[in-house]
């Protein structure tokens, strides 16, 4: 993930995601556990990251988050369109990473698409902005 430029600062906002819970399904290490450290940086509650849809499921059952970073390819070729849709229904914000550009999402489900590599800054405002009304 890259860093912000020098034009922003990021630690003027510390404390910008105190409260939100936000779960992270990302099947990249070193991807998952950047988001992971930049979420609690900026004092948000992360849930995982976890690799896998049954593992991120497990997860909503103990406590519904306020938004989900999930990665539509996950480990073992899963794709994560069901959760997804689960995750819609149950009025969770959805922002979607990926490494693809052609997805078959519809774009009501999701409050952002992050097309990697992302920066930070893009990051922490799709996850701070509220999902358009439809």
């Amino acid at each position: 993930m890259a860093t912000a430029n020098e034009h922003e600062d990021p630690e003027a906002e510390a404390g910008c995601l105190s409260g939100l819970r936000i779960l992270v399904v990302e099947d990249s290490w070193h991807v998952a556990t950047a988001v992971q450290s930049l979420l609690r940086s900026f004092g948000a509650d992360v849930a995982g990251p976890v690799a896998c849809t049954a593992e991120a499921e497990r997860l909503v059952a103990e406590r519904i988050p306020d938004v989900a970073i999930v990665d539509i390819n996950l480990r073992g070729g899963e794709l994560a369109y069901d959760f997804i849709d689960k995750l819609s229904g149950l009025a969770v914000r959805i922002v979607v990473m990926s490494g693809y550009s052609a997805l078959r999402l519809h774009q009501d489900k999701v409050a952002a698409m992050l097309h990697k590599p992302i920066t930070e800054a893009n990051l922490l405002a799709a996850v701070r902005r509220p999902k358009e009304p439809s």
